[in-house]
């Protein structure tokens, strides 16, 4: 089965990383940070596109997203960053340029791919110095404050007897 391209209408899982506008640390504070959370998760609740993991650096983001069906990953990609934006300059004044103008794609192909990306973005923040343990970061998928949606049934483990009982 081909890949689609990443324009196509479809439900389909990313990995995606995007990143500030000259790469400066526009989202270190917790006011921006928690406000990039919030509009990641205002869009979700709209059922724009389904959550999985995530993580908010100081110049960066990572996401793995399922994009609701009839919608792209571009447009999914506007809400957040456009919806992030639109809020910074109202709420606390920001009337600097954000983000870069694109991002950085993966589609998830599979559960191994899946673990993979997952373990990436938790471990971000460790691999930054920021902080000793992933379970620590406030701005993560790690954090209990935030709920993931569930993985689509292609992506979901496949647990057998014989895995189970080397546990």
């Amino acid at each position: 089965m081909a890949i689609p391209h990443r324009g196509t209408i479809s439900s389909t899982t990313y990995f995606v990383t995007s990143g500030t506008f000259c790469k400066t640390n526009i989202l270190q504070s917790d006011a921006m940070a928690e406000l990039f959370c919030e509009t990641l998760f205002r869009y979700r609740d709209a059922q724009k596109f389904r959550v999985h993991s995530f993580v908010v650096m100081p110049n960066h983001f990572h996401l793995i997203l399922t994009v609701a069906e009839g919608l792209t990953l571009e447009r999914a990609m506007q809400l957040i960053k456009g919806g992030f934006s639109r809020e910074a300059g109202r709420r606390l004044g920001v009337r600097y340029e954000i983000w870069q103008k694109s991002f950085v794609d993966r589609r998830v192909r599979d559960a191994v791919e899946l673990a993979r990306y997952t373990a990436y973005i938790q471990e971000n923040p460790v691999r930054a110095g920021l902080i000793a343990a992933a379970s620590e970061y406030r701005y993560s998928s790690l954090n209990p404050a935030f709920t993931m949606d569930e993985l689509p049934q292609r992506l979901k483990p496949i647990f057998t007897a014989s895995r189970l009982m080397h546990r």
